[in-house]
């Protein structure tokens, strides 16, 4: 029997950041769930393999819909549909890059981008050593051609892979040309006003966290 769908968020409230950021996560998963053949699986075996309760995976998706059947379990290929439907995936998205250092190559040169819906259509540098150069099939532009792009493009996500003393600026210029949704790679917090959402990677930051665990084994002190 397949799951019912409301089509609108339960409760008709936001969804929390937290469970946002974990719904990719369960979409991955059940990717690879339905790519391995399996039609149906129980919240406790989804739990397994994201590593979260039951509990929790049932509290998320009631978040965003009804799925599944008490003892049924959930269609995998189903729900995975709805999810790409609520995180917008079943669309193509187009994304600018400001900064093509060394971060920023590795980011045009990434190969992941594209299966995923997410199309790198304009790079943008201030060092007139880079621009004019190609970099990943794009050619690098100078920063006063954002706008322009943007518009040209219909670009709606930035990426800004600049040292963390012009994150702020570089941030702010993407703003006023209407961008909402950034994801940031500088080791820093930019302000944006209350509509503007950013994503910030920082792999230091990873780091530190997981020495917290290694700092408190029987080894920890051992270097």
């Amino acid at each position: 029997m397949a799951p019912q769908d409301t089509n609108q968020f339960a409760n008709g409230t936001e969804v929390p950041e937290i469970v946002i950021a974990r719904l990719p996560q369960y979409l991955r998963v059940l990717n690879s769930i339905a790519d391995a053949g399996i039609d149906v699986i129980s919240s406790l075996q989804l739990g397994v393999k994201m590593q979260v309760t039951p509990t929790q995976i049932r509290k998320d998706l009631s978040h965003i819909g009804r799925f599944g059947k008490q003892g049924k379990g959930y269609n995998v290929r189903y729900l995975a549909a709805e999810l790409q439907r609520v995180l917008g995936l079943n669309k193509n998205w187009h994304v600018c890059l400001i900064g093509t250092g060394r971060l920023g190559r590795a980011i045009l040169n990434y190969p992941g981008f594209v299966p995923e819906g997410f199309r790198v259509k304009a790079a943008f540098d201030i060092d007139p050593s880079i621009i004019g150069q190609t970099i990943g099939g794009l050619t690098i532009q100078p920063i006063d051609e954002l706008n322009d792009s943007i518009n040209k493009h219909n670009i709606k996500i930035g990426i800004t892979a600049v040292p963390s003393n012009m994150t702020q600026q570089v941030v702010a210029l993407i703003t006023s040309c209407g961008i909402t949704s950034i994801l940031n790679y500088a080791p820093m917090y930019p302000q944006v006003p209350p509509h503007v959402k950013v994503r910030n990677v920082d792999p230091v930051l990873a780091l530190q966290s997981m020495t917290y665990y290694l700092n408190r084994s029987p080894d920890g002190d051992k270097v």
